[in-house]
């Protein structure tokens, strides 16, 4: 087998693969009479057929399936034999076979980058520091009891907090809208729940009046058809109600599992609670900004074929979630599509090479303590931990994504313990509202 190779642009590569007659001559001979007892054709005995008759009636066939395979060998010999990492399948041009001149074809592909981790101690990282004090579990508790509101009927004028049921329909240029009238339509006054100036145009009514009012939908409306058009709504008070917070007491904090009812071990568990999602959005914050450090210090070639199937797989991700919401696309709404995440495509393809360079260079292997523990972690949240611990040792894909999640972690833990880092104390709070703002 002959083998050439030249570089063409980026990463290409463009191999030229000779093999000789005789090997596609061999196997297609070896097969043919291998078929040859197992042939039924008219006028022979079963097993008697000649081979040449064999050959004359299923040698295109044989060649074609013994080429196809030999292309695909001696490609995978070829690359193992120049050392070279293919990223991606091959684009194959085959040439004619000839029993003179044998089988030549070209492969064309991407390679692998090759390339060094560099500046791992030159990045500069700030990780927030926080503890959760009395202050942060009270305004937890709050919280909580906010999402308990009871509401009680008064008769006096609408205020900020106030929930009013009313009665509405909308206009635009004259026109009902699909979605612009209904009944009884809860809103509590300064929720901000409503397009701007309709909360604000019900303040200080009573019960039963009637409002007129001029507004415009926003610009960025959910949907399309009325974003920045103006509308008239006449809107009728049928109920107003204030709020009132539940006491914390036994029946309260029962409604949040807490059996004994006990108001400090109510308390006590939410700031456990308080303390997982703390912890897993400090290290979610860490983990961020190594790896934007690691993109910036670690520039190099890309195989767009990665790209491409990344950039596909998000694409197909995101056109999965949508037709499993149940929700009814618009008609001029089109599925997402690859080129559209080339970007992100690129980006996470880069910080995967960029990991696997770290963990292959540095002989990093997933924790075994540590995968448990991630294990441990997941099966909380289920009634019977134990059957979803045993579901993922039972199957070692399961497993293996597991370990994968902790062979990162475990690369972040690297990363932080070489790179220059800087404390910044914080409030639970903070935290907390950076996390919904991103």
């Amino acid at each position: 087998m002959q083998i050439s190779v030249e570089a063409t642009q980026g990463l290409e590569k463009r191999m030229t693969i000779e093999v000789p007659a005789e090997k596609i001559e061999e196997e297609v001979t070896k097969r043919l009479q291998s078929m040859r007892p197992k042939v039924k054709l008219h006028g022979f005995r079963p097993g008697k057929v000649p081979l040449s008759v064999v050959k004359k009636q299923y040698g295109d066939q044989v060649r074609q399936e013994v080429t196809g395979e030999v292309i695909s060998s001696s490609f995978y010999d070829a690359v193992s034999e120049k050392e070279l990492k293919p990223a991606g399948m091959p684009k194959i041009d085959a040439h004619p076979v000839t029993t003179e001149n044998g089988l030549k074809f070209t492969a064309t592909f991407e390679v692998y980058p090759e390339f060094e981790v560099t500046g791992i101690e030159a990045i500069a990282l700030e990780k927030p520091v926080c503890e959760i004090t009395e202050a942060d579990i009270d305004n937890m508790v709050e919280k909580l009891q906010k999402q308990q509101t009871l509401w009680n009927d008064v008769e006096r004028a609408s205020q900020k907090d106030d929930r009013v049921s009313c009665d509405f329909k909308g206009t635009i240029d004259g026109e009902e809208f699909e979605g612009g009238s209904g009944t009884n339509m809860p809103v509590v006054l300064g929720s901000n729940s409503m397009i701007a100036g309709f909360e604000d145009a019900l303040m200080g009514k009573t019960t039963g009046e009637t409002v007129e009012m001029d507004l415009t939908f926003p610009e960025n409306y959910h949907k399309a058809e009325l974003a920045g058009k103006p509308v008239h709504f006449t809107v009728t008070l049928v109920k107003i109600e204030e709020p009132s917070l539940p006491e914390v007491n036994e029946e309260f904090v029962k409604k949040f599992g807490v059996e004994d009812g006990d108001v400090n071990t109510f308390r006590s568990e939410s700031k456990d609670n308080m303390q997982r999602e703390l912890d897993k959005t400090l290290n979610s914050k860490i983990k961020s900004q190594v790896m934007e450090k690691l993109l910036e210090a670690n520039q190099f070639d890309i195989p767009q074929t990665m790209i491409a199937a990344e950039g596909a797989r998000i694409a197909k991700q995101m056109n999965d979630q949508l037709q499993m919401s149940g929700n009814k696309l618009p008609a001029n709404m089109k599925l997402f599509e690859g080129k559209q995440f080339e970007e992100e495509g690129k980006r996470r393809v880069a910080l995967g090479l960029i990991i696997s360079e770290i963990i292959q260079s540095n002989d990093i292997k997933a924790d075994a303590d540590k995968v448990r523990a991630e294990i441990d972690k997941m099966a909380a949240a289920y009634h019977d931990p134990q059957e979803v611990i045993k579901w993922y040792y039972q199957d070692k894909n399961r497993l293996s994504e597991v370990e994968s999640v902790v062979l990162e972690n475990q690369v972040v833990d690297w990363v932080v313990e070489r790179a220059q880092v800087t404390d910044k104390m914080t409030s639970f709070d903070e935290v907390m509202n950076e996390k919904s703002q991103s």
